[in-house]
């Protein structure tokens, strides 16, 4: 007995000794943000079945636990109460005899129209089956649900699976469903090769086909992925904003997500909308979809990689991060809709510093962002539309330089020289948004994370979102302009 008390405690010990260095790797692991979600361990990709329940916030996404590279398909699983710090949770849905696990949304079934108990939390997900991929016979995706009673600790597979078949489209995945109460039914959004197909159904079991979406509209550069429906209210009166991911043909370079301003009638989405429109224009953003059971309140996140260059980013025992949570409006700017981006940062140490001159060209900021591990916001407004650059730096030499081109009416992001660049051809070194915005003044917000920095510009009406690779924190921080410009409501905040 006493033997088996020894081998206990030093078991004990030895996981108390395991856990404690996995915490500290993780938290100090080469190019692991600080504010934004990773998964401990494996490969991740998007974000799927967002659903916000009794205060918390949860992300399921699509995760490889056994290695850093795409790889079988599971669903992980995180929670959080403030969309800042996560805590991840056991793999909430495993690949099965249908296939393995793709991308899908989460619902809270309130009246039980599916039968599985009052307010059970509803996943519909995409099977894909590689044996029938390889036949080449097109039906190797199809639809399936998966239900939990207890608020998504442990899941039952519908045996009914799948709920929806396959027609005969290659592409055919990624519903994201929503309940419409003018129609009584819910309504799947569906990416269906290169549009968008519409389904609807009483009981989340039995579907039917409502509309299709996408012909000689948008950008077809690439296979559309990842679509969510969403309402707003204006003064204009009820829009509805469709998002579409596309891979490849984004912007610059590679994987980007599209929206469409119109209407939906609960059968038909219709958009007058004839020029191309990206939610965000840098390359590094992708397969955004919005938390479920939020109200009015539209709280998106993206998978903040690009399939260009995804499996082959600096990694070590993770690969991929998502970016921040952001909030969605739309804004008129010349009697056109626009869909805007504001980050939700949460709390932490401010620093007001006020209004500013540019009069020498050069503000040094970077005794504020000391201390920060390269984890901070930085606000300001310039008083007029006139070019400026900001300036990261840090010991070695690595460099980040961002600001707005005035004459071309572009902000950009330069990371040629911000650590590692050269890791993938695709990886391009700088990355542009136009500036959408008809106000006199620029308002501006990046937020930096270790190893990725997020533009809002204007309001979060142009949005860029990057990833770079340094060794060493930014520590050095400069607004420089070579015009005389007014500096206002200037502030740096440490996010931890």
């Amino acid at each position: 007995m006493r033997k088996l008390l020894g081998i206990l405690l030093v078991l004990t010990v030895f996981n108390s000794c395991h856990t404690s260095s996995k915490t500290k790797s993780v938290k100090n692991e080469k190019y692991r943000p600080t504010y934004h979600f990773t998964p401990k361990a494996g490969w991740m990709n998007d974000p799927n079945g967002m659903i916000f329940l009794d205060g918390t916030y949860h992300l399921f996404f699509q995760h490889n636990p056994d290695s850093t590279v795409w790889g079988p398909m599971h669903w992980g699983h995180a929670t959080s109460t403030d969309l800042i710090h996560w805590e991840e949770q056991p793999i909430a849905l495993f690949p099965d005899s249908l296939g393995t696990i793709f991308s899908g949304s989460a619902v809270i079934d309130k009246d039980n129209t599916a039968g599985f108990g009052k307010d059970a939390l509803v996943a519909i997900f995409t099977h894909h089956n590689h044996k029938i991929e390889n036949q080449k016979t097109g039906l190797h995706q199809y639809q399936s649900i998966a239900y939990s009673l207890d608020k998504g600790k442990s899941w039952t597979k519908y045996e009914g699976n799948p709920v929806l078949p396959n027609p005969g489209i290659w592409d055919f995945r990624d519903p994201k469903v929503m309940w419409h109460a003018e129609s009584k039914q819910w309504v799947m959004t569906l990416a269906t090769k290169q549009s968008i197909t519409f389904y609807g159904s009483r009981n989340l079991k039995e579907w039917v086909k409502l509309s299709e979406f996408g012909n000689e509209v948008g950008a077809h550069g690439g296979v559309w992925e990842c679509p969510d429906l969403l309402r707003f209210s204006t003064p204009d009166g009820e829009k509805w904003v469709l998002l579409v991911s596309i891979n490849p043909g984004g912007p610059n370079t590679g994987s980007a997500t599209q929206y469409f301003v119109g209407e939906f009638d609960g059968k038909t989405f219709t958009s007058n909308q004839h020029d191309i429109r990206w939610m965000d224009y840098g390359p590094d953003n992708y397969a955004g979809v919005t938390f479920s059971n939020t109200g009015d309140r539209h709280i998106l996140m993206g998978w903040m990689s690009n399939w260009e260059y995804a499996n082959t980013v600096p990694a070590s025992t993770w690969r991929s991060g998502m970016t921040i949570a952001r909030t969605l409006h739309l804004q008129q700017v010349n009697n056109d809709w626009y869909l805007v981006s504001i980050p939700i940062t949460g709390t932490g140490s401010v620093e007001e510093i006020g209004d500013a001159t540019l009069e020498n060209g050069s503000l040094d900021l970077s005794k504020y962002i000391k201390g920060s591990n390269g984890a901070f916001e930085l606000s300001f407004v310039v008083d007029q539309v006139a070019p400026f650059n900001i300036i990261l730096g840090n010991e070695k030499g690595d460099e980040l330089v961002l600001g707005f081109d005035q004459s071309n009416q572009q902000y950009y992001v330069d990371r040629s020289k911000s650590g590692n660049t050269n890791f993938n051809s695709a990886f391009i070194h700088r990355t542009v948004s136009p500036r959408i915005s008809d106000h006199k003044t620029i308002s501006y917000r990046l937020l930096v994370d270790h190893n990725s920095v997020e533009i809002f510009a204007d309001g979060g009406i142009s949005n860029l979102s990057n990833l770079f690779f340094v060794e060493q924190p930014f520590d050095v921080l400069n607004l420089k302009s070579l015009h005389p410009v007014g500096i206002k409501d200037l502030k740096v905040k440490i996010i931890k």
